[in-house]
């Protein structure tokens, strides 16, 4: 799941700098463990300012979840910017099997013993989805037909982000993702909430 290539010379160049430093951190972190490298090596292999580092990632922990932020929007967009008549739930659906699929290929699968094996990344981790789970919980309350309250929609924005952990554990990522979104749909119906149809303008 990439994010939006950016526009302009300038945003271009923060772009390439910012993913130079979060390929050679990840590269590291790989080579030598998590916890054996600091952002003061980081710095000095990807040959820029440890400030550098931190304009960019704000903790050491964000080198490993560099994608972080594009998959937060990615969320909130299949809410949001879903086609005109297109239903809520599977187009959540659909971004988290998207997910699933990126973060579960053969390549990503040394960065998640990596995660697994240490406190500090499943910490940053869990904190992560709370975050990503609030801004997709505000993203459902302003949907027509959205349960009243705030509660339902937090804890239906809960579920579907904790899919992507449930789903990493399962034998069948794909079939566990089918089988938490039908509860999914059958918890935001239970909320009162009507068939969340994207409307036509």
């Amino acid at each position: 799941m990439s994010e939006q290539p950016p526009s302009g010379r300038r945003e271009r160049k923060k772009a390439a700098t910012r993913q130079k430093i979060a390929d050679t951190a990840l590269r590291l972190f790989l080579e030598r463990g998590y916890d054996a490298v600091g952002i003061r090596d980081v710095a000095a292999e990807a040959d820029v300012a440890v400030t550098t580092v931190f304009s960019h990632f704000a903790a050491k922990e964000a080198l490993v979840f560099e994608r972080d932020a594009d998959v937060e929007r990615r969320l909130a967009r299949a809410v949001t910017d879903r086609a005109p008549g297109a239903p809520l739930v599977p187009a959540l659906r659909q971004e988290m099997h998207a997910l699933v699929r990126h973060c579960l290929a053969v390549e990503a699968a040394p960065v998640w013993r990596m995660i697994d094996a240490s406190p500090a990344l499943r910490e940053y981790e869990g904190s992560m989805r709370l975050r990503h789970a609030e801004t997709l919980a505000a993203a459902l309350a302003a949907e027509p037909g959205a349960p009243r309250g705030a509660t339902a929609c937090r804890a239906l924005a809960r579920f579907v982000v904790d899919a992507f952990a449930l789903a990493r554990e399962a034998d069948d990522p794909e079939t566990a993702v089918d089988d938490i979104f039908r509860m999914v749909e059958a918890a935001w119906e239970a909320a009162g909430a009507g068939v969340p149809v994207r409307p036509v303008t």
